[in-house]
């Protein structure tokens, strides 16, 4: 049963579950029988999400787009990681206008404009297409004034307090 409709939905700021809120959405969906797409922006890594959703792949496909090396390197991304992000977002597009997904998530795209792989315009043009029956779902720090006007509902996730400040590194299954 399709959505009747959808909405815009930013999950943004400096705390932990951006992704896992939207992953975790998407999990309930497949649970109705909904079919969800989600284009993962600045994440290359063999993130555990992509173990797990495989046993959804009837209902949910995961696709990456780029790495975030260029960060630890404090560099702007190259062409290479540019043309990625770009492919990904055309591929979003098409697959939302496809009428074969009921959601489609955009993981980490607010942080690509942040770190210059799309521009706000882009993103905001992209708002602009979602199909009437069609939940997006954007996430990522730092999401510009711009796309949060835009949005139905926003979640800012805010860091009280996180482990990796005691010397904590990324523990696998839990945050990667």
């Amino acid at each position: 049963m399709p959505l009747e409709k959808g909405f815009i939905q930013i999950y943004t700021g400096n705390g932990k579950g951006k992704s896992t809120a939207a992953i975790g959405l998407a999990v309930r969906a497949a649970g109705i029988g909904l079919k969800i797409y989600i284009a993962q922006f600045m994440k290359e890594f063999p993130y555990s999400e992509l173990n797990s959703l495989t046993h959804l792949s009837e209902w949910i496909t995961i696709e990456q787009f780029g790495g975030d090396d260029f960060v630890y390197k404090k560099q702007m991304p190259g062409k290479v990681e540019l043309d990625k992000a770009k492919l990904g977002l055309a591929k979003a597009k098409a697959k939302m206008l496809s009428k074969k997904y009921d959601i489609v998530i955009l993981d980490e795209v607010c942080v690509s404009i942040y770190f210059g792989l799309f521009s706000d315009e882009e993103i905001l043009t992209f708002m602009k297409m979602k199909p009437e029956n069609v939940e997006l779902i954007l996430t990522g720090r730092y999401c510009p004034d711009k796309l949060l006007e835009k949005a139905d509902l926003v979640t800012e996730m805010k860091e009280i307090k996180h482990y990796y400040q005691e010397g904590v590194l990324s523990r696998k299954g839990i945050d990667s």
